[in-house]
């Protein structure tokens, strides 16, 4: 994996869980990594070694907290509410094939999730945290949960939280953000990578 050097936003998805294992939806939900979850979250210290992150932050989640400490940045995150998951309400632990037995056309990037968060609500949400990176200098590491991330991609090129559906984020996968042009244009450098990162060298 090839990034720049500098003034990039890497994210990454919290190991696996068992309802990612069962494709239950988790939002506000305080589960714990599985074994194989913390052993995915351990061998992403090798692949953030060597990187200079000015900026760590997390969700205040155990699964992103979790996978945060086990990735070698036990105490140096910044715990930040704005970046946990996508408030499914009433389909909190529920599967998309349960839910489209009552909603067969319901799409959680178009539609939101009743009693949770609308598609506007979490869109205004993750605006916030991108208005506050920009103002960061150096690079950030943020570890928080796939559809939060998925949304985050979005808003950072400046497209539609729509985008996110198409943008699959797998637990303990590394993402890149960055600039191009001199800063004007804002990318998305690397996507849903599991190999090892190095730095650029010309």
């Amino acid at each position: 994996m090839t990034t720049a050097d500098r003034d990039c936003v890497y994210l990454v998805r919290h190991g696996e869980t068992a309802w990612s294992i069962t494709g239950q939806h988790t939002g506000r939900t305080d589960l714990a990594l599985t074994p194989q979850g913390e052993e995915e979250a351990r061998a992403l210290g090798p692949r953030l070694k060597g990187l200079r992150f000015d900026h760590v932050l997390s969700s205040p989640l155990q699964r992103a907290l979790r996978t945060c400490e086990l990735a070698g940045f036990a105490g140096l995150a910044t715990l930040d509410r704005e970046l946990v998951e996508w408030d499914y309400g009433h389909y909190e632990g529920r599967t998309s094939v349960e839910i489209h037995r009552e909603r067969p056309e319901w799409e959680l990037f178009r539609d939101g999730c009743p009693g949770g968060e609308s598609v506007l609500q979490i869109t205004e949400r993750v605006d916030r945290v991108v208005a506050r990176l920009r103002t960061f200098e150096g690079n950030v590491l943020i570890f928080s949960s796939g559809h939060v991330l998925r949304v985050l991609a979005a808003r950072w090129i400046e497209a539609s939280a729509a985008l996110g559906r198409r943008l699959v984020l797998d637990p303990a996968c590394v993402c890149v953000l960055g600039y191009e042009h001199a800063g004007t244009d804002s990318v998305i450098r690397l996507w849903n990578d599991r190999s090892t990162p190095q730095r650029r060298t010309t």
